[in-house]
């Protein structure tokens, strides 16, 4: 599936346009803010062409996609307006209702996302001028060292700037007088004021300080800004607003910064800087443990982007960040595990799926291998966070740091040069080597390869001893289950979906329906629905666990063309109504309609009876559990 038809699906599977408040995109994930959580469907956007899995995670529904996920998210602006500037304002009625965690994973998300690729950039450059200067290879008066590291240093002395249009757009400001706030603040004649005493503004006292590389105070700036351009919107007449507002803006905004945000938000920054030292320098080996433990679970339900704002803060203040070295074992132990997964794995599909992951990892990205390896498999999951805390001890103890922002993986390794470098290679090095040998050693539940399953189906039945277990006197032990439709009956091998036909979801039969009506095949319980109505689960009083799945891949339908009758936890009789289905509609549509009819316990049955008939109808014995 292209970026366009992966955008177009996943639109359309998130409840439309009209469901979705605001739109942003990390390294691999796409963050929606819903309106309705309720109209997305999980199930069928993981099973679109291109999505690895989704996550519901602090306010925001997460379509976790890879390393594509900027290439499919420029799609949604071709598509949709949702990319347009003035998209913020739509967010502001699903963010009042989210908590405060949500909002605040969402604000950081949408100010700190679009810098991350150049921050990364710059980062790579700037620790490769430094090692070359330690190298010898460069002089700091050379033309090309000034040049690069010009090239390397002007994301950061100009971050003020950038951050401003960021906040601007997530504030639903004006951008181009958030950015002549930011512009003020580093000012050269501004710049200049701050060795010289007793500055004042109207008679006022001002408090310099130095704005260049500064986190805070232009977000803080630009955040009352935003009410207060709401605030004069509303009082000044349509036909001199864009003139007087800008005005109004930039003459009092500029000063207020300058007077109070500027220095609240610069004592705020070194406070918080201040405080992370304290806690890191009380014992930098746990600290470090713990947090590259920690950082894969934070990921995995987004709020991880809770500490970016801090990672940025401390580079800006301190020049480094030691917190953010231990994100370093963190991605390499997952590299790790996945590569354990491979080397022990005796299934196909799971080696091609480990070995895609793993490379994908050892880049940066990690969602691969989290959602669809080690998380899944559990152990190795357990592995890798046994092999991050061993390896962030490592990286605490040589004092690492990053000297920029930028995803951790292979190509960044240079933005941890400097103090503690040494350590941080053998501390990833050891998170990879321990995570690989731990998966290794302590195992996990390999899946048996759907080939083989299709090859040994289990408890065969010839047909003479499947007429006797279906004769209607005498019923088995386990029960008999009755056809829910009317239609054609199917060996479940001829099913062409793998996932039915190899029997792993469970054994039965199929029906190819001849009517759009299915009826409870017997005495029991709903045990599970689907908004969309395509499929429902029954337990029944004999302890047989039953699924009804009306044709394949329908889920897509969202629901149209289908109507239920019964809600999870109804009781029903055999031979009541339970779905309702356009059968046409669904033959127009180009969906095949055959529909699998399992049991999913079937394990618990010494052996299993399906009806060798051509034809079936509601009352005819379908199954036998004997």
């Amino acid at each position: 599936m292209n970026a366009k038809e992966l955008a177009a699906s996943t639109l359309r599977l998130v409840g439309g346009e009209a469901n979705v408040a605001s739109l942003v995109h990390c390294a691999t994930r796409l963050r929606f803010s819903l309106r309705d959580l309720s109209k997305a469907n999980s199930a069928a956007i993981e099973k679109l062409d291109g999505v690895i899995t989704t996550v519901n995670s602090a306010g925001q529904f997460q379509v976790v996609i890879g390393n594509r996920v900027a290439e499919v998210y420029r799609e949604f602006g071709a598509i949709s307006s949702l990319l347009e500037d003035n998209r913020s304002a739509q967010s502001e009625s699903a963010a009042a209702s989210a908590s405060v965690l949500g909002r605040l994973v969402d604000i950081v998300a949408g100010i700190f996302t679009p810098l991350l690729g150049a921050m990364a950039a710059s980062g790579v450059l700037k620790g490769l001028l430094t090692i070359f200067l330690a190298l010898g290879w460069m002089a700091p008066t050379q033309s090309t060292y000034i040049i690069l590291h010009a090239a390397s240093d002007s994301l950061f002395y100009f971050l003020p700037i950038l951050l401003a249009i960021t906040s601007a757009r997530k504030f639903n400001t004006n951008v181009f007088v958030a950015v002549s706030i930011a512009g003020a603040l580093i000012y050269p004649s501004i710049q200049q004021l701050f060795n010289q005493p007793d500055i004042t503004f109207l008679g006022l006292p001002v408090v310099m300080m130095k704005y260049t590389s500064s986190v805070m105070p232009i977000i803080l700036a630009v955040f009352l800004m935003s009410y207060f351009e709401r605030f004069l919107n509303r009082r000044i007449h349509e036909s001199v607003r864009n003139i007087l507002t800008p005005f109004l803006l930039l003459i009092v905004m500029v000063p207020l910064t300058l007077m109070t945000i500027g220095p609240f938000g610069i004592y705020a920054s070194e406070a918080a800087a201040w405080s992370f030292v304290k806690i890191y320098g009380f014992n930098p080996i746990i600290a470090s443990a713990l947090f590259a433990a920690a950082w894969q679970i934070m990921v995995i339900f987004g709020i991880h982007w809770g500490f970016v704002t801090l990672f940025i803060n401390d580079i800006s203040v301190l020049g480094r960040s030691h917190l953010k070295a231990a994100t370093g074992p963190a991605v390499f132990s997952q590299a790790g595990a996945v590569l354990g997964v491979m080397l022990r794995s005796k299934n196909k599909k799971l080696k091609a799926l480990s070995g895609s992951a793993f490379i994908a990892a050892m880049f940066g990205i990690t969602e691969p291998a989290v959602y669809g390896i080690t998380l899944k498999l559990k152990k190795p999951f357990i592995c890798a966070v046994i092999a991050a805390a061993a390896g962030g001890a490592v990286v605490g103890y040589a004092n690492s740091s990053a000297l920029s922002m930028g995803m951790t993986s292979l190509l960044t390794i240079p933005i941890f040069y400097g103090e503690g470098f040494v350590g941080f290679l053998v501390g990833t090095a050891i998170a990879f080597v321990l995570a690989a040998l731990l998966t290794y050693i302590v195992g996990f539940d390999d899946p048996i390869d759907d080939d083989a399953a299709v090859a040994q189906p289990k408890a065969p039945l010839t047909e003479a001893a499947t007429a006797t277990a279906l004769t209607r006197a005498g019923a088995p032990a386990g029960g008999v289950i009755i056809a829910p439709i009317r239609g054609k009956v199917v060996a479940l091998e001829q099913v062409n979906d793998k996932v039915f036909s190899s029997g792993v979801v469970g054994r039965g039969v199929a029906i190819r329906p001849e009517e759009g009506k299915v009826y409870s095949p017997v005495d029991g319980v709903i045990s599970s629905t689907f908004a969309s109505a395509h499929a429902l689960g029954i337990l029944s009083d004999d302890g047989a666990e039953i699924l009804i799945h009306i044709g394949l891949d329908t889920v897509r339908l969202q629901g149209r063309h289908f109507q239920s009758h019964v809600k999870e936890g109804q009781v029903v009789k055999c031979g009541d109504l339970l779905i309702e289905f356009d059968l046409q509609a669904l033959e127009n549509a180009g969906f095949d309609v055959i529909t699998p009819v399992l049991v999913t316990n079937a394990d618990d049955y010494p052996a299993l009876a399906a009806s060798h008939k051509v034809s079936t109808a509601p009352g005819d014995v379908l199954i036998a559990l004997c």
